[in-house]
């Protein structure tokens, strides 16, 4: 690649990227734009009295598409936060959830901190103070405008957000519903924390699912003894590498964080890298693998499948000629920039695009939001009753093994699986599953049977765009 080209920014990158895929389309021009462009950033910049003295910060919530309400989108602390991310961001959740057939538009929002230097008692300041300028402004709403977790924040905000609207909205019953990702105790769903690391999962099983698929990366065989390098053991990528090592045999042979990776061909145990992060602050110093110091060496490292997890523009001009995992799933937003995504796709590199793979996270969202607005958990009506006639069955069976002597039997562990009805979490588990499957299989469709479209970023871009037009198209816009 030559010098003088200048990569992509991260919202240049995602234009890019729409422009590609509207350039196949027959859209008209005005309805294109009218797609394409964020209907509105909110810049706020709040005082917080912390350690004697009043202290400014700088936050921001965007809206990209009301093309369905409420807009959807999560919350980030970071030092990176400025309006062109959120505003990139926002527009890919517009995507994400047309794609996976989540009734939202996208939006985004950011505060420019970095949390690790705050304690408890400060950020809680800091996240009800940015909350009330949000929920004045309907920013927050269960019915316009419905945050979540991302880069930096987790349940613990979200409930102090979630109580902070409730403060402000004393007699709206439906005050759960103005943010997801909440904790169990405080109106959250079962399975939301491990929701976007399982929906990595089960992007990945359904892609194995389809033979000349795992044909045009060059790979064979399911997922079992599969190695796998991931980048950014936090939420989403210590779930993905837990439960593709535990459940589907994955051997995870590499895990990158700040201060450096491990390397293990044999495969690296994710439960005991996670708990060493969470003792010692990193991975410096853990006994059973290769210590890399220069981390990002490792995204160079031989292996099946890449999981980049952490932050955008990490796979970019600079490393993407030698990058060698032929399947790349982007569990992060934006890991592999617009320069780099035609570097590996001229090299035959299948991806997984971000607005597929991590869709999961917003998947479960719906779900919860779905749940504070009904104010009864899922599987509380049916869970028993499906139990008893699941026992009519049994009983049945007993009978007639009983009356076959030694001739035929139950196999044993078959009435205690048979018997238990779904709970919260499997009900969950099990709508996530549906819809990774149900928008693979969207995407896979326009992939192999559009020759201009060469890849699945281009087909999920697609198929995104297109049901946000008929949703315009059908409000009369």
């Amino acid at each position: 690649m030559n010098s003088t080209f200048k990569e992509p920014s991260f919202r240049e990158s995602v234009d890019l990227m729409f422009n590609r895929a509207v350039a196949v389309m027959d859209l008209p021009p005005g309805l294109e734009e009218k797609i394409r462009v964020c209907n509105a950033t909110y810049t706020v910049r709040f005082g917080v009295r912390l350690r004697g003295q009043i202290q400014t910060f700088t936050g921001y919530r965007s809206v990209h598409s009301e093309h369905m309400e409420p807009v959807k989108g999560g919350i980030r602390y970071s030092l990176g936060v400025n309006q062109d991310e959120v505003e990139a961001l926002a527009a890919l959740m517009t995507y994400k959830c047309a794609l996976v057939e989540a009734p939202f538009g996208g939006s985004k929002g950011g505060l420019c901190i970095d949390p690790r230097q705050y304690d408890e008692h400060e950020l809680e300041l800091i996240t009800r103070r940015f909350a009330y300028e949000l929920a004045k402004r309907d920013l927050i709403h269960p019915s316009q405008n419905v945050p979540a977790p991302d880069m930096g924040t987790g349940e613990r905000e979200m409930a102090w957000i979630a109580d902070q609207y409730r403060r402000m909205n004393t007699t709206d019953i439906n005050a759960a519903a103005c943010v997801t990702g909440k904790p169990i105790n405080a109106g959250g769903i079962q399975g939301r924390t491990e929701a976007t690391g399982r929906g990595v999962q089960y992007a990945l099983r359904e892609f194995f699912r389809h033979p000349e698929d795992v044909a045009k990366a060059g790979l064979e065989g399911k997922l079992d003894g599969k190695r796998v390098v991931v980048q950014g053991l936090g939420n989403v990528g210590y779930h993905a590498a837990k439960f593709l090592g535990d459940e589907d045999g994955a051997l995870i042979t590499g895990i990158i964080e700040r201060d450096g990776a491990l390397v293990n061909p044999n495969g690296l145990d994710v439960d005991a890298v996670h708990g060493w992060i969470v003792k010692h602050g990193g991975v410096t110093g853990f006994p059973d693998a290769t210590y890399v110091a220069d981390g990002a060496l490792v995204l160079e490292e031989d292996c099946d499948i890449l999981i980049p997890a952490a932050l955008e523009g990490v796979i970019n001009l600079g490393n993407a000629e030698r990058i060698k995992a032929p399947l790349i799933i982007e569990a992060a937003n934006g890991p592999v920039t617009a320069g780099a995504d035609e570097v590996l796709r001229k090299k035959g590199c299948v991806i997984i695009p971000d607005m597929y793979a991590n869709a999961g996270g917003v998947t479960v969202s719906y779900f919860e939001w779905v749940k504070n607005l009904s104010h009864i958990r899922f599987g509380r009506m049916g869970r028993r009753q499906e139990e008893a006639r699941h026992e009519l069955i049994v009983s049945e069976l007993q009978r007639l093994s009983h009356h076959l002597g030694d001739a035929w039997s139950m196999t044993p562990d078959f009435k205690a699986k048979y018997l238990k009805g779904a709970d919260e979490l499997e009900l969950v588990r099990s709508g996530l599953d549906d819809t990774m499957r149900t928008a693979y299989q969207s995407m896979r469709e326009v992939w192999h049977e559009r020759d201009d479209v060469p890849d699945l970023r281009m087909a999920a871009y697609l198929v995104a765009i297109r049901k946000v037009a008929a949703s315009y198209r059908a409000k009369g816009l």
